[in-house]
C-alpha cells in the first residue's frame, strides 16, 4: 500500500533550522517525483521543492531557494527537506506528496498521493 509519512515538524526560533522527513512505502522513489508543499492558515497550499525520481534533479520555489534543500536516501526510502534561516512566515503545515511521473512540477494538482502533514512553527 502506497503511503507517505512526514515527521520532523517542531517549534523553532527565527533563524533556526529543521529537517523534515518523508518516509515512503509501497513504491520505489526512483520512478516518481516527490514534492514538498506547505499550507499556512487561510492560504493556499504552496509548492516548495521537488526531486525527480529518475535522475535526482531538484527544483525550488523562489520563496525558499537558497534556504531549503531537498534530498533523498533511496536505501531508507526517505526524502528530506532541510530548512535553514527559518522565518515566522515559514510557519505552516508541511506536506510531502507523490507525483506518478518522473517529471518536474510544483503544482498541487499534479500530485496524486499526500502525507498527513507535519506542523512547523517559527516563533520566538
Amino acid at each position: 500500500q502506497l503511503q507517505l509519512v512526514e515527521s520532523g515538524g517542531a517549534l523553532v526560533q527565527p533563524g533556526g533550522s529543521l529537517r523534515l522527513s518523508c518516509a515512503a512505502s509501497g513504491f520505489t522513489l526512483n520512478y516518481y517525483t516527490i514534492g514538498w508543499f506547505r499550507q499556512a492558515p487561510g492560504k493556499e497550499r504552496e509548492g516548495l521543492s521537488c526531486i525527480i525520481g529518475s535522475d535526482g534533479t531538484t527544483y525550488y520555489a523562489d520563496s525558499v531557494k537558497g534556504r531549503f534543500t531537498i534530498s533523498r536516501n533511496n536505501a531508507k526510502k526517505t526524502v528530506y527537506l532541510q530548512m535553514n534561516s527559518l522565518k515566522p512566515e515559514d510557519t505552516a503545515v508541511y506536506y510531502c506528496a507523490l507525483r506518478r511521473l518522473s517529471r518536474y512540477s510544483l503544482r498541487t494538482i499534479d500530485y496524486d498521493n499526500w502525507g498527513q502533514g507535519t506542523q512547523v512553527t517559527v516563533s520566538s
